[in-house]
């Protein structure tokens, strides 16, 4: 009986709804959560006092929830953030729609008003099933204190099994005040599918029967080592890889066989030679609209290829393609089955992979925009100088926006977790992304390209990156508009500027205001001295440092000025007139 006792005393001790929470988040092994402080979620702040998890105090909660995002991307581990109820938690839900879209390990606390207010449009108060039922994988309030442990359990599992993503848990303030006497959980177990032998075997034959194969690597799940297993099978098979849209550091991009990204401005001879394939093998992307070119390089829904889709989630199997082999596995488990199989004959296509790569050297080539003595700054040529002192491992964030093109295009990936984009097209991403990665790796260099519609949208939180001292590199394109919308309204309607024209502070200035540092470039020999300043002052304050560049907007992309675009429009719209 005193046994009984003593061990009732040690694992069920009588603890607050908040105390549980935290409690709950050590179990699982969190070490780092983001948010913005609220009262409806006092008693979470006050046990995180105690522990020895580091809350990161964001300046909004889109910043936090797309820094949980980025967290949830570097380590395959769910991204936590807290919010307060109502305004707290729609500012969150651009990040958790981005996690949805980008199938990121993600969970959103939500403070929420008491169960005595419930269904009374109390203060803030927001139906948060409805609100978040179809951008999350599981959304739930938890209404008593001892079931706290259940649910959040339940929500690292649902989080990380399958194709991963975002889950959201109200936790109403009455709950959290409240005390419970319940045993803590076990840590959770992501479950992953794996491919059957069955399947293996019929995609070894197809693939030995194949003339122009083609492989294409995107989505979320994979880890360093299956990255590297799915290199080895590409070598031993001679097989071209090209990344999906914004995956473009899941190869090494100096890979003998890494051909090039499947996303926006594909390379025309990549998207070709995609079409011309006879055995598409696609291994972890959803083939949405971006990597597929507006499904048109595969057609819907059967495609002219022979197409072999490989997902984590068996429901995105035949959602869109129906595909001739459909495998429900998760990255991990179908790379290291890969590399186990006996490589087939390649002599059929053997020769196709240096070919591709020569067309991608090609296509990273300086673009003739950029031969006239009229653009004072060669975006291309800032690329250029960026991977000259970049270490392999820097890691590049951005946003949505054309400026994204220079680096997504010309900046050579160097692998695992090197990148951190959202697929979402989610504008305000980069700069909290940036931040997020240098807190959790602060030993390696975090470059952020920011548009100057992007920066403005998330620029707040470079006071977070001050605060904890995350020694981010930012760098602002600063063209005075809404860059991608300007281009699509002179296409759509030419010289009809209209809602896309910004009138921007002095970002340098600002930037220094914030106690970073700051400075201006507008000339391509000001670039790489400025980037070594900025290098330098990271490493010897830890502190942020902001460069921002001003050129000329009519540079909207590598392959066509504004002026270019426009002039096609206007004579595509005087022939239609003279018919």
């Amino acid at each position: 009986m005193a046994f009984y006792f003593t061990y009732s005393i040690v694992m069920h001790k009588l603890r607050s709804g908040g105390q549980l929470v935290v409690d709950a988040l050590q179990v699982h092994g969190v070490d780092i959560v983001f948010g913005v402080p609220g009262e409806s979620y006092l008693p979470v702040l006050d046990a995180l006092y105690d522990s020895d998890i580091r809350f990161i105090i964001n300046r909004q909660e889109g910043g936090a929830a797309f820094m949980a995002d980025a967290y949830g991307k570097m380590t395959g581990r769910p991204g936590i953030c807290f919010v307060t109820r109502g305004p707290g938690a729609t500012n969150a839900a651009i990040g958790v729609h981005t996690a949805f879209q980008d199938s990121t390990p993600m969970i959103l606390f939500v403070g929420q008003v008491g169960n005595d207010f419930v269904e009374r449009e109390a203060f803030q108060e927001i139906d948060y099933r409805r609100m978040y039922g179809q951008m999350a994988k599981w959304v739930a309030q938890i209404d008593r204190a001892d079931r706290i442990p259940e649910y959040i359990a339940r929500a690292f599992q649902v989080a990380t099994s399958g194709r991963p993503g975002p889950v959201v848990l109200a936790l109403p303030e009455d709950v959290l005040a409240a005390s419970a006497d319940i045993a803590d959980t076990r840590r959770y177990m992501p479950v992953q599918a794996s491919p059957a032998p069955t399947q293996l075997a019929e995609l070894r034959t197809r693939l030995q029967r194949a003339q122009r194969p083609v492989v294409i690597l995107g989505g979320s799940g994979w880890s360093e080592d299956a990255c590297q297993d799915i290199a080895g099978f590409a070598a031993s098979n001679h097989l071209p890889v090209g990344c999906a849209f914004r995956f473009q550091d899941l190869m090494d991009n100096a890979h003998p066989n890494y051909i090039g990204d499947v996303g926006i401005g594909i390379n025309p001879k990549l998207a070709q030679r995609i079409r011309d394939a006879d055995l598409v093998i696609a291994i972890g992307p959803r083939l949405g609209e971006m990597t597929t070119s507006g499904y048109s390089i595969l057609e819907a829904p059967v495609p002219r290829q022979s197409l072999i889709h490989i997902h984590s989630d068996a429901l995105e199997l035949g959602r869109v393609y129906q595909a001739d082999l459909m495998i429900n596995s998760g990255m991990p488990q179908i790379a290291a089955a890969l590399k186990s199989m006996q490589a087939v004959d390649a002599s059929a296509w053997k020769d196709s992979v240096q070919a591709a790569k020569t067309e991608l050297a090609a296509y990273q080539t300086e673009p003739p925009i950029f031969k006239s003595k009229e653009t004072p700054l060669n975006l291309w040529q800032l690329v250029q100088d960026l991977m000259n002192v970049a270490a392999k491992d820097t890691i590049i964030t951005n946003g949505a926006g054309n400026y994204a093109t220079w680096a997504h295009r010309f900046y050579r990936y160097g692998g695992w977790r090197t990148q951190l984009a959202p697929t979402s097209g989610a504008m305000g991403y980069g700069v909290p992304a940036g931040i997020a990665a240098k807190i959790m790796q602060p030993e390696r260099t975090v470059v952020t390209f920011a548009g100057d519609g992007e920066y403005l949208m998330n620029g707040q939180e470079l006071a977070t990156a001050v605060q904890y001292r995350a020694g981010v590199i930012i760098i602002v394109f600063n063209n005075g508009m809404f860059g991608t919308i300007r281009m699509h309204q002179e296409r759509e309607f030419p010289t009809r500027v209209s809602g896309t024209e910004l009138h921007n502070p002095d970002f340098a200035a600002l930037a220094r205001a914030y106690g970073a540092a700051g400075e201006v470039v507008e000339k391509t020999e000001e670039f790489a001295p400025a980037l070594q300043r900025a290098l330098a002052h990271t490493q010897t304050t830890s502190l942020p440092a902001l460069i921002e560049l001003r050129y000329d907007g009519n540079l909207i992309t590598p392959n066509a000025s504004l002026d270019a675009i426009r002039n096609t429009a206007l004579e595509n719209q005087a022939k239609l007139e003279k018919i």
